[in-house]
């Protein structure tokens, strides 16, 4: 005796998957969008003569900024974030295979094709505050896999 209920379950199991795929790219599009906004980074680079355009050639000239912001630590940490999230951007739209995710605590993880990921946002933070790592030398570092 055939059961059709699980008949008809496996046929729809493709439909339910492609509609889930389809949602998770939809909102690591969403989360892609708003993460690249970058405000207070944006005002910076303005105010310094750089460039925002995506490339690595924009995160050297971040690098290569005198780091006025550490006068102020709560600048420091909201400009750290937001350098994260733009590094992450750059190497969403630039290294084939990364997308965005977020982690169990809600921050925002840059995975890579490889399956590694980065907490952009810390790095950023540790950018902002201390310097280093550098922008680029992560973004060089990530395209290496």
């Amino acid at each position: 005796m055939e059961n059709g209920f699980l008949g008809r379950r496996s046929d729809r199991r493709p439909a339910e998957n492609a509609e889930r795929h389809t949602a998770e790219q939809a909102r690591e599009r969403a989360m892609a969008e708003m993460y690249a906004e970058c405000g207070l980074l944006r005002e910076l680079a303005d105010a310094s003569g750089v460039r925002l355009d995506d490339t690595v050639d924009s995160l050297t000239a971040l690098d290569q900024l005198l780091p006025r912001w550490r006068d102020d630590p709560q600048v420091s940490r909201w400009l750290g974030t937001d350098a994260g999230l733009y590094l992450g951007t750059v190497i969403r739209r630039r290294i084939p295979g990364s997308a965005w995710r977020l982690a169990a605590d809600g921050r925002p993880l840059m995975v890579l094709a490889t399956g590694f990921e980065l907490d952009v946002t810390a790095l950023g933070t540790d950018w902002a505050v201390q310097g280093a790592p550098q922008l680029a030398a992560i973004y060089r570092a990530a395209g290496d896999g």
